[in-house]
């Protein structure tokens, strides 16, 4: 099931004029490798609330080779994005993108179980969870004591192919709704979700 038109997405896609080489290359290899990337609209999207956010501390749960990381980075005049995976190929990958992008400076590259790992990070910004679907909820049940006032929870996929609309969903459909209803239901958070790509749920920190 598509979240949007797909004319509507390519539409969207033509409107981008400008083309950063060691983006291009990595949407080129997720294509290739059939690896889940968030894609340039998105990147796009975490890159304008980057730049109005202005974070100190942005940390991912789940950063693959380090394509969202990559548009978050860009975005940062002054703080640094802490990457995640349990693959050190990934990790190794995302550190060979970021310094053919001169933003190495920008990022820290940690490899093993993301909500371990950043649980030792306090006064975080901006959470960008895009690990196991079933982890989201736990993540955030975790790391809410490490958040700053008016710190961002961003998720990926929470409309997850459509499939949250089933009658009979699978376990994994099952536990991203959820957590959708728990961050919907979260005391002293605001939440909302942009149907961009695969469903993006933001959550704001009141």
């Amino acid at each position: 099931m598509f979240i949007t038109n797909p004319e509507i997405e390519e539409y969207l896609k033509s409107l981008i004029q400008e083309e950063d080489p060691v983006l291009k290359e990595m949407e080129e290899l997720g294509h290739k490798l059939n690896f889940p990337i968030v894609d340039k609209l998105v990147g796009r999207f975490f890159y304008l609330l980057t730049k109005l956010k202005k974070p100190k501390l942005i940390v991912e749960l789940g950063s693959g080779f380090g394509y969202s990381g990559y548009w978050f980075a860009k975005a940062l005049t002054d703080g640094k994005v802490i990457l995640t995976d349990y693959k050190e190929e990934n990790i190794n990958l995302a550190k060979k993108f970021f310094e053919n992008g001169n933003l190495s400076e920008k990022a820290i590259f940690r490899t093993g179980d993301a909500i371990e790992i950043v649980s030792e990070y306090k006064n975080i910004d901006i959470l960008f969870l895009d690990l196991e679907k079933r982890r989201y909820k736990e993540a955030v049940e975790k790391l809410i004591p490490n958040l700053n006032p008016n710190a961002l929870i961003i998720a990926d996929n929470v409309l997850w192919h459509g499939k949250v609309v089933q009658k009979n969903p699978d376990k994994q459909t099952e536990a991203i709704k959820e957590f959708n209803e728990f961050m919907f239901n979260l005391p002293d958070f605001f939440t909302t979700i942009i149907p961009l790509r695969d469903g993006v749920l933001i959550s704001l920190k009141q």
